[in-house]
């Protein structure tokens, strides 16, 4: 893991977020995302600046497609930002994730 996946990883695994879990690395069809959230279908992606580049744009579109498919809302965040607004971004997945039955 990058030190922005290990910063955003400490703020949603153990079911901290409503209750949901979140795996780390998790395939889904041939693509492996960073974060998955089966419980809400939900895809959080952390780009660093390879994904800026007109390659890195192509196959983030294509697999977002892909993903969004399945019927998978997919988030993408750049790695920078993790590091800038960490809170920020966990209150939009927050906010995104439903109330889970007790």
């Amino acid at each position: 893991m990058t030190d922005a996946e290990r910063l955003l990883w400490s703020r949603i695994r153990r079911k901290q977020l409503k209750g949901h879990q979140f795996y780390r690395q998790k395939p889904v069809g041939s693509y492996v995302v960073d974060f998955f959230c089966a419980s809400a279908k939900l895809i959080i992606e952390l780009d660093g600046s390879q994904h800026y580049e007109e390659k890195g744009k192509k196959k983030d579109k294509a697999k977002d497609q892909y993903l969004t498919s399945l019927g998978f809302r997919v988030l993408r965040y750049p790695s920078s930002e993790v590091f800038q607004n960490l809170d920020g971004i966990v209150v939009e997945i927050w906010g995104l994730l439903p109330e889970k039955s007790p």
